[in-house]
């Protein structure tokens, strides 16, 4: 199984520490990239990676290594701390940069057999928040699993996070780490994303955006084929 976890912070701290004790439960190959470090840029707002090509945005290149690890992994985790009641500004700096990933416009069809866990930390609260910003992107991306966790530590170290919750949170990843390796290569979109992607299908008969429409039309979503169909192997 392979994972690849997206750290929004460059520091080893609480969320860090949760993320990788997740990502050791199975076995299998695990990448990680920690923002801003491993990437830095802030989308310009310029669109073109949506109404032209991907391939055009000034920071595709810097972003690529990532981009290729996500598409790669079996499991994706976004690890963002709390701040100020939402995910890290360098979370959703990176997150801006796949706009044109989302069902609205050109998303990939690996994504629907991928799992993904978002998981945030806090000293007090705002973990849903955070989580939402994160899961927000997996489900238009068209993930097909997308899990939740969230907890108040009580600390700002990992090293003042006391015995019992530490315990705590090990107990859950290993059930969840259970949990997604039971589903590696079964996981199926639920009804959300296929309901979705039907709405999406609708609109792109007739695109405000000639790439998007073109996209869709050579994948052939517009006749018969869905996001979901089990895609070719070539020989």
């Amino acid at each position: 199984m392979r994972v690849v976890i997206i750290h929004g912070q460059s520091h080893e701290g609480t969320t860090c520490r949760i993320a990788r004790m997740l990502a050791e439960k199975p076995h299998g190959e695990t990448k990680e990239f920690f923002l801003p470090r491993d990437f830095s840029d802030m989308c310009r707002g310029c669109t073109v990676c949506i109404t032209a090509d991907e391939h055009k945005c000034p920071h595709y290149e810097h972003l690529k290594p990532i981009t290729e690890a996500i598409d790669e992994a079996d499991v994706i985790i976004l690890a963002s701390p709390v701040y100020v009641y939402h995910a890290t500004g360098a979370m959703k700096s990176f997150l801006d940069h796949y706009a044109y990933r989302w069902m609205a416009h050109r998303p990939d069809e690996r994504m629907y057999r991928k799992q993904a866990v978002c998981i945030s930390t806090a000293a007090g609260a705002g973990m849903g928040n955070t989580n939402k910003d994160m899961a927000d992107s997996t489900f238009f991306w068209g993930v097909a699993k997308t899990y939740k966790f969230g907890m108040a530590v009580r600390a700002t170290s990992w090293e003042g996070v006391d015995e019992k919750r530490r315990q705590a949170i090990d107990r859950k990843m290993t059930a969840l780490a259970a949990k997604i390796t039971r589903r590696v290569g079964k996981v199926k979109p639920g009804i959300k994303t296929k309901a979705f992607f039907s709405l999406m299908r609708a609109i792109q008969k007739k695109p405000w955006n000639p790439a998007d429409g073109d996209y869709w039309r050579e994948k052939g979503w517009l006749d018969k084929k869905r996001l979901w169909t089990p895609r070719q192997r070539s020989a």
